[in-house]
């Protein structure tokens, strides 16, 4: 039996370590595989901006930011606090705009042309002089689209305040939407992003069996929720999305938070790990068991068995070429009992994040849904939410890479 396999014994899984239980896990990634991440990832968001005839793409959510630098200062917190963005110009240089006093965070990074001190004109940081700061963050952004774009006014925006893009436009500059750019140029993943992404799989798939390892009546959905935060942050992890674990009647309806509720002997534990691991790549895999380890009762082996139905019939559709509309053609039909607790959708995208594509449940499917197909190098979330009245939910979810010929799955944690 190798090291990080996953094996199954009468009571328990365990999960290899070779470092030891009481380790963190040690990446085996090297360097180089590293770098080449970044210059491809740079390269596509480069690619991009010169077919949408921008001079400029200006990013303030931080997953945007990690993808084309690597540097990922304080990404939780400039979630929701804007206070350091970058500009990649057209045919110029690529600027880090850093936090005041972190600027050092991101020197050395071979992607980054200047680093260059943020200004920062939230409200929360400016209070009654935040006109003012708009206006100097403002005038920066339009002289370096003056200085080297050439003519070209359209600047394309990921994540930004009204407030910006009315200071920006009275400067002359045309806004342009521009998730749509970083979306898709980070739907294609290249060979040493695969390799960057198993690595975070591995991880949180220690992480999920230290949560079955403890998952024995008594323990609390809190309790069993930390150790995929401890597995994570100690193996060089960033966050956890959300908290979707929960045990018994709080499995159903979904999208319960873990609380303090006690687990109960046969109780369903339901999880989505939703993972922001090493590297900054997404480990978003969700199962479902008993707790301590007991058998199935009917209903729970019924709906199990439903599930594993989805996932896997939806599994043998991918490959690349097939359009989101005839996924949803030939996609599995789940159960009329089990339709009013359904998912809300079939398919999505992974990568620094859940991303493009989304691909509704075949019955939230209609003329919103997005158009679009399966492309070689995309890498996928095959999900499933199964519950009827008043039973508990089995949620299963696994990632996967689509390939030249198919698909391949990328975690290995038992179904």
């Amino acid at each position: 039996m190798t090291d990080g396999s996953v094996f199954k014994d009468d009571r328990k899984l365990t999960y290899l370590n070779a470092e030891g239980a009481d380790k963190p896990l040690k990446s085996p990634v090297l360097n180089e595989v590293v770098e080449r991440a970044r210059s491809y990832r740079l390269g596509r968001l480069r690619e991009q901006l010169d077919r949408s005839d921008c001079a400029a793409l200006l990013l303030y959510d931080p997953c945007n930011i990690r993808y084309a630098f690597d540097c990922s200062n304080m990404q939780v917190w400039t979630l929701h606090n804007p206070m350091r963005y970058a500009l990649i110009v057209a045919g110029g240089p690529a600027i880090m705009f850093e936090f005041k006093g972190c600027l050092h965070q991101s020197e050395g990074l071979p992607g980054i042309d200047e680093l260059r001190m943020a200004k920062t004109w939230m409200f929360m940081a400016s209070g009654d002089k935040v006109e003012a700061a708009t206006s100097d963050w403002a005038n920066e952004i339009a002289d370096l689209i003056a200085q080297y774009g050439g003519g070209n006014t359209r600047i394309a925006c990921d994540t930004l305040d009204g407030s910006g893009v009315h200071a920006l436009e009275a400067r002359g500059l045309k806004y342009v939407e521009g998730a749509q750019f970083t979306e898709i140029a980070r739907s294609i993943k290249s060979a040493d992003e695969i390799e960057l992404m198993r690595w975070t799989i591995r991880v949180c798939e220690a992480g999920m069996a230290r949560i079955y390892d403890h998952s024995v009546p008594g323990v609390t959905e809190r309790e069993l929720w930390a150790h995929l935060h401890f597995e994570n942050a100690r193996s060089g992890g960033d966050w956890l999305e959300t908290k979707l674990l929960t045990c018994g009647p709080r499995t159903n309806p979904w999208y319960q938070e873990c609380s303090d509720r006690v687990c109960q002997a046969g109780e369903m534990i339901s999880f989505d790990t939703d993972m922001i691991g090493p590297y900054g790549y997404c480990a978003d895999l969700s199962r479902s068991w008993t707790c301590g380890f007991t058998a199935m009762n009917a209903t729970q082996q019924e709906n199990y068995d439903t599930a594993l139905a989805q996932i896997h019939h939806n599994l043998e559709l991918v490959k690349p070429g097939l359009s989101f509309d005839e996924f949803n053609a030939k996609s599995w039909r789940i159960p009329d009992a089990n339709v009013p607790y359904r998912y809300s959708l079939a398919v999505h995208g992974v990568g620094m994040a859940d991303e493009w594509p989304v691909v509704p449940l075949h019955v939230d499917w209609g003329p919103g849904a997005m158009s679009g197909r399966f492309e070689q190098g995309m890498v996928v979330c095959i999900e499933s939410l199964i519950a009827k009245e008043h039973s508990e939910s089995i949620k299963l979810e696994t990632q996967v890479l689509v390939t030249a010929t198919g698909y391949e799955r990328l975690d290995s944690f038992p179904l």
